[in-house]
């Protein structure tokens, strides 16, 4: 099986990269930097950067996995236009751009698989971090749309929410506050890290995409993370008022 994944070098990227090599699948790996790409039997490095992504290898791939992915951390206020440009470029054009280079081939040969790695932030936003949940959700809805235009093809569409996942540089960087202090978002931060500290590995996330990989008819939307992000958050979604899950997240979040 031929696997494009974006974001190997690290991180849930990397996890899936070695995971998927071992079940002895070729796989071609993403990074902006071939040095940080690892050294693994059956996987092809390839530098690309996602905020121009170019041509993908002329190999006809079976799965897609859009994964690469950072946040920006910080009050709104305080973020360059240019950031939050950015980050929508990489968490949802870029993805969208990937899947549209891939598809012909998957229809043509009449079968195909796209996993877009959102994250629960698009049902339940991290304070602070507004362009990341936005984009994320933006990535979401886009997947749902996709999978019903694709409904009457072979192509499966699936989008697998992680949590909190403890990836050591914990997914996101916090931006220089420009205006006033805010001890609010100092207390967010703190937050933010101590729960990515405490989070499951990546390898977890990994196990998701080969169990989907794997499924002839795959769920939809996969959801991975502690049991309360990844079962009781999204039937607190499902049944609480916004107020309520709003009150509960801004006290996870000390703010």
């Amino acid at each position: 099986m031929k696997i494009f994944l974006t974001g190997a070098s690290s991180g849930i990227g990397l996890a899936t990269a070695q995971l998927l090599t071992r079940h002895g699948c070729e796989v071609w790996g993403t990074s902006r930097e071939a040095s940080r790409l690892p050294t693994l039997p059956g996987f092809h490095p390839v530098v690309l950067d996602l905020q121009q992504p170019g041509p993908l290898p002329d190999v006809p791939f079976d799965v897609l996995i859009n994964n690469a992915g950072t946040g920006l951390f910080g009050p709104l206020e305080s973020l360059p236009a240019d950031a939050i440009t950015a980050q929508f470029q990489l968490l949802f054009h870029a993805p969208l751009a990937l899947t549209q280079l891939v598809l012909p081939g998957m229809k043509q040969r009449g079968r195909g698989l796209i996993i877009n790695i959102t994250s629960l932030a698009a049902q339940f936003p991290v304070p602070y971090l507004t362009p990341y949940n936005a984009a994320k959700a933006a990535l979401s809805s886009a997947t749902q749309s996709l999978r019903m235009e694709l409904a009457d093809t072979p192509i499966r569409v699936v989008e697998i929410q992680p949590g909190d996942i403890q990836t050591g540089s914990y997914n996101a960087v916090r931006h220089p506050v420009t205006g006033p202090e805010s001890p609010r978002c100092d207390r967010a931060w703190e937050a933010y890290r101590r729960h990515m500290r405490s989070a499951p590995p990546p390898d977890r996330v990994a196990r998701a995409i080969w169990r989907v990989m794997n499924s002839r008819r795959p769920p939809p939307i996969v959801t991975v993370g502690s049991l309360w992000q990844s079962r009781l958050g999204p039937f607190l979604a499902r049944f609480g008022t916004r107020r309520m899950i709003e009150a509960v997240h801004r006290r996870s979040y000390d703010c």
